[in-house]
């Protein structure tokens, strides 16, 4: 029999977790509780040709719950695009997060409490420092554990969705639950190469820092127009001191004294490559104010 995270860790496109997530709520949707596995797989027939475990439909290619699952897939493939998912586990599980209570409920896209301090939560990107502010505000204090954030993927990606969560799960292990961190993958990717992405700095945070770097990405974001921040980030690539000065100049003529007095408050000309590319990354997931 597979559990209900046996069925999402199936899952290879985020809108295929969506879909599984969301029939899950439904009442009349109902996991297969026996234990009639299919047939060999032979040039003539087989298994599920998704789960690999229980027995095909007649004339069809899936079981009956994968079937169903694989028809709500195409519901949500627009929603999985803006959407990043997060795995946490947190001591204690705060109540309305059980109970699916608060902007929890009301923003997100899909919900599965594992056990009593594991949940897997789907909310639209530009929603997530919303969450982390209300998280902060009602239990910071209380909370102690790890929340892994990480974009969905496409249904033609080589990384399914489900071997993205199985890493993070493994992941949590290693970490300290004395804070509450809060550990950002930009890329679905960036899960395979963890040590690179964490010697630069990139990787793990505590969770009010991460906060504020996500208001200052948010401040970026709304102060400047896009073609200026794309002219910003282009000028800080520059390897040529000489260069950069005169560019530099050039951009402070064009920009307004509340934009200036901005960058040059946040000394982002002294910043590291590393700081700058965070910077960009968390600019995907800040609304403009």
């Amino acid at each position: 029999m597979q559990s209900v995270f046996d069925w999402l860790r199936r899952c290879h496109g985020g809108a295929e977790l969506l879909a599984t997530l969301n029939l899950l709520r439904q009442p009349d949707f109902v996991l297969p509780t026996g234990n009639e596995i299919g047939p060999p797989h032979s040039a003539l027939n087989g298994p599920c040709n998704r789960c690999w475990f229980y027995p095909r439909q007649p004339k069809h290619r899936y079981c009956p719950t994968c079937a169903s699952i694989m028809r709500h897939t195409a519901h949500f493939g627009h929603d999985s695009v803006h959407a990043a998912v997060i795995w946490a586990k947190l001591e204690p599980l705060p109540t309305n997060l059980a109970e699916g209570q608060g902007f929890y409920a009301e923003r997100a896209l899909g919900s599965y409490v594992h056990d009593d301090r594991h949940f897997l939560l789907i909310l639209p990107r530009r929603a997530i420092r919303e969450w982390l502010q209300e998280l902060v505000l009602y239990h910071g204090s209380d909370l102690r554990g790890i929340i892994q954030i990480f974009p969905t993927v496409g249904s033609r990606s080589t990384l399914g969705i489900g071997e993205v969560l199985c890493r993070v799960v493994h992941y949590e292990s290693a970490l300290s639950m004395r804070k509450l961190y809060v550990r950002f993958y930009a890329l679905a990717y960036q899960v395979l190469r963890t040590h690179a992405r964490d010697r630069q700095g990139l990787l793990t945070f505590e969770l009010n820092e991460f906060i504020g770097l996500l208001d200052m990405a948010a401040i970026f974001r709304t102060m400047l127009l896009p073609e200026e921040q794309e002219l910003i980030q282009a000028l800080l690539k520059l390897n040529n001191p000489q260069e950069e000065f005169f560019y530099w100049g050039r951009l402070l003529g064009r920009l307004s004294p509340a934009q200036r007095d901005m960058l040059q408050a946040w000394q982002i000309r002294n910043w590291s490559k590393e700081q700058v590319r965070l910077l960009y990354e968390l600019m995907d997931y800040v609304a403009i104010y």
